[in-house]
């Protein structure tokens, strides 16, 4: 088990090395002077050659991209050029919003995905399996941008009943303990003696939960159905039900605890691909995560800031895709055995 973890680790030098090298030169290759994009037009050259320095652009570009790696290998990924601050602190404090948003939607879509992937095996063939796998359709073609701006417009606007955007009603004095909102709304429910912290929490994450894990929820669905079907046909399943086992029994216990081994992958990739989806998820739902960041800093033409959010969020990506992987080689032996 060991050598196959370290085998999976080696693998991530390249990926990772790769990544870096393709954010890099995407951003220093793109048409225009980054300097003069970021001061915008009404900056004098003067202005324009110091930031140029400060950047590091006076320099060759493949001295550039190996001091850029040297930064990188320190886990020094420097200081936006909007705020000033560090980049590595600006992710460390938007990174719990982002990962709230995403761990719940996860959860969202896992749960509803694999009741109603069994549903559909069970039913097939019936109005139950074509009205599943309909909605799962719709569910994977529908934008997420868009879904997010019909359930503001149908819940918040319409009918008034859950907040348009932010984490937490601006009204509250509420001071983060450990920015994931709805653990310190139950901390300051056992301190203060109220549950409103935990409710605003709750309130609003409803809709971004929703419009982020619909696209993971059809995916889950489908493959959960997909998987159960195949199982159901093999032998073993056919000799517990002629051994009168509950059909019950013989669905949850034998069938869905085989049929799951596909799904953890899907579930794993999925969430790693919710990072990239929380970009437009925050941006709609005002959510101050990693997503909302990157997209201002793309329109304040913060470069910086946009290398270094990139890089984490695929760092943070490939590292769940490992995670996934010793999870699936724990779960079947088969595959440290090739």
């Amino acid at each position: 088990m060991i050598k196959h973890i370290l085998k999976r680790l080696a693998l991530l030098i390249p990926t990772l090395f790769g990544v870096i090298t393709l954010v890099f030169f995407m951003i220093a290759l793109a048409p225009g002077d980054p300097a003069r994009i970021m001061l915008g037009e009404r900056a004098n050259a003067e202005q324009v050659a110091q930031l140029r320095v400060e950047l590091g652009l006076d320099k060759p570009l493949i001295q550039q991209y190996g001091i850029y790696l040297g930064r990188v290998a320190r886990l020094d990924l420097g200081k936006s050029i909007a705020s000033g601050q560090q980049i590595a602190e600006e992710i460390a404090s938007r990174f719990p919003a982002t990962i709230e948003l995403a761990w719940y939607a996860m959860i969202f879509a896992t749960v509803l995905g694999i009741l109603l992937g069994v549903s559909s095996a069970i039913k097939r063939n019936t109005w139950v399996d074509y009205t599943t796998m309909g909605g799962a359709l719709v569910g994977v073609s529908m934008p997420v941008f868009w879904l997010g701006l019909v359930l503001i417009m149908v819940f918040s606007v319409w009918l008034d009943l859950l907040p348009t955007g932010g984490r937490m009603n601006i009204r509250y004095y509420f001071t983060p303990i450990t920015n994931f909102y709805v653990i310190d709304g139950f901390i300051m429910w056992f301190r203060e003696g109220t549950p409103k912290y935990l409710l605003s929490a709750i309130q609003h994450l409803i809709l971004p939960t929703i419009a982020l894990g619909t696209i993971p929820l059809a995916i889950i669905a489908r493959t959960t159905r997909s998987s159960m079907l195949e199982v159901m046909q093999q032998d073993y399943i056919k000799t517990a039900r002629s051994a009168g086992i509950k059909e019950r029994r013989v669905i949850y216990r034998y069938a869905l605890r085989n049929a799951l081994l596909p799904v953890i992958t899907v579930i794993g990739l999925q969430f790693g691909l919710l990072l990239s989806g929380a970009i437009l998820t925050e941006t709609v739902f005002s959510w101050p995560g990693i997503g909302r960041w990157i997209y201002i800093s793309i329109g304040a033409r913060d470069f910086p800031a946009v290398q270094g959010g990139i890089i984490f969020i695929s760092t943070f990506f490939v590292l769940i895709n490992l995670a996934v992987d010793i999870l699936y080689s724990v779960v079947n032996p088969k595959i440290r055995l090739q």
